[in-house]
């Protein structure tokens, strides 16, 4: 294949693929996607697509990638805010939150691979979701040692707190229906992790 004529080809352009790639997968799945309807949502022709992502595969796996990369650096910066751990937690609860509604593709994206099993993601969400996971459940282990409950099951937890979101974000119209208008993550987390009240004393 030739390279694209000049001027066609942008600094930009890799990203934008990136964010119509989003889209697309997140609405019909790796397999239903096409590269033309992907390429057109950016903006630029099939062969411009191909110079970039010479593969559909090739261009899937960089956007669960670079979703995960985004999110492990927003969980990161709430974990090192010079905070206590309950404060920090919350934030956690709060990124994560924030972050699927920001990238509800990241949440759908999720649910078609674990739906499928065989998917092209499938070795870039192990490579991408376990090291999450143990991120926060060292984070949660360490920094909160003296607050969580001693017998609970960390990994468990934080996987119940997370699939609960994710399963929200995807629901889309039936997200109401379902969990009803308002956003109980923070308070079905703390009543998980923390014995008695909440530690922070906050309603």
């Amino acid at each position: 294949m030739g390279r694209p004529a000049a001027g066609s080809v942008t600094t930009a352009t890799p990203e934008r693929l990136l964010d119509a790639a989003d889209a697309v997968f997140s609405q019909h799945g790796f397999r239903a996607a096409r590269l033309e309807d992907i390429a057109a949502a950016a903006g630029i022709r099939r062969p411009s697509l191909l110079y970039h992502f010479p593969s559909k595969e090739l261009l899937y796996n960089a956007v669960v990638r670079r979703t995960f990369q985004r999110l492990g650096a927003a969980l990161t910066e709430a974990m090192l805010q010079p905070a206590s751990f309950s404060e920090r937690f919350d934030a956690i609860i709060a990124t994560y939150t924030h972050f699927l509604e920001e990238h509800p593709e990241l949440a759908r994206i999720l649910v078609w691979e674990l739906l499928d099993g065989q998917g092209p993601g499938r070795v870039v969400l192990l490579e991408q979701v376990v090291p999450l996971l143990d991120l926060c459940e060292r984070f949660a282990r360490i920094e909160g040692r003296r607050e969580i409950r001693p017998d609970l099951p960390v990994r468990a937890a934080i996987l119940q707190i997370a699939s609960d979101l994710v399963l929200r974000t995807s629901a889309r119209e039936f997200k109401t229906a379902l969990w009803g208008d308002n956003d109980h993550a923070r308070e079905l987390a703390r009543a998980l992790f923390f014995p008695g009240p909440s530690k922070s004393g906050e309603q």
